[in-house]
């Protein structure tokens, strides 16, 4: 584009191949916006996961600490039950009657028991600790993993928004560039379409005979009209400005 100031009666071609334009730059604008807006929702997202798993990390070692304590607790009453059989073995010595003998008996077997529960109740435990260490070098695995990855996003993020601050920047001043030398009419109707959709398409082409912008179907005539560049046409389900596939071949 040669012509730095609005010409109103350049042919409709050459208007045509302006919003197009623009409607490039523009788009590229739109795109360098979207990765800046995905990686830090991605690194975010790490952290988010890291802090999930550093929580679930101190979780599991509190569990382990907490069953510990339990096999020194079995530990205990083991040993407090071999001293009691020790206890009420000697007494056996000594008693007098029948029903001393059987009640000593029954202190004994009791004991015995509680032994036996004891340590049926250590081999549970110890398994259960066994199965949370096997879970923790897991997660603790996936912790490093994860931080390292972090690590990497943050480098990548760093650099990509110092690339597309410059990209950016370009593309901007040559936006505003494009947008003196359009038809301030024009300039206003695409800035109105552009801010009706998500992808801020306002220009589009005709591709396999339909709508670049909703896909639907363009009539033959209508395609027609559009390859002569004699009016603006725009589509009739989604009012996108309709430009033909060699628009930027217009000179001008």
């Amino acid at each position: 584009m040669s012509k730095a100031t609005v010409t109103n009666d350049l042919p409709i071609g050459l208007k045509l191949k302006q919003l197009y334009e623009l409607q490039l730059i523009d788009s590229e604008i739109d795109q360098v916006h979207i990765v800046k807006g995905e990686l830090p929702v991605a690194v975010s997202d790490l952290e988010d996961e890291i802090a999930g798993l550093t929580t679930r990390i101190t979780k599991l070692e509190t569990s382990t600490t907490d069953m510990d304590k339990d096999l020194v607790n079995h530990k205990v009453n083991i040993k407090q039950a071999e001293e009691n059989i020790k206890k009420y073995e000697k007494q056996l010595n000594g008693v007098k009657n029948n029903r001393e003998y059987d009640a000593l008996n029954k202190e004994i077997n009791l004991q015995r028991l509680e032994i036996q529960l004891s340590e049926k109740k250590m081999k549970e435990v110890a398994e259960q600790i066994k199965q949370k260490k096997v879970t923790l070098d897991g997660v603790k695995e996936r912790l490093e993993q994860k931080q390292k990855e972090l690590v990497d996003k943050k480098e990548e993020l760093n650099k990509i928004i110092e690339k597309t601050e410059k990209e950016e920047a370009g593309l901007v001043k040559k936006s505003e560039k494009f947008k003196k030398v359009i038809e301030a009419r024009l300039l206003s109707a695409y800035n109105n379409i552009r801010q009706r959709y998500r992808n801020g398409l306002a220009v589009v082409t005709v591709k396999r005979n339909a709508c670049g912008g909703c896909f639907n179907q363009i009539p033959p005539q209508v395609q027609l009209e559009i390859g002569l560049r004699k009016k603006i046409i725009a589509c009739e389900h989604c009012g996108r400005v309709l430009v033909d596939d060699q628009i930027q071949e217009v000179e001008g």
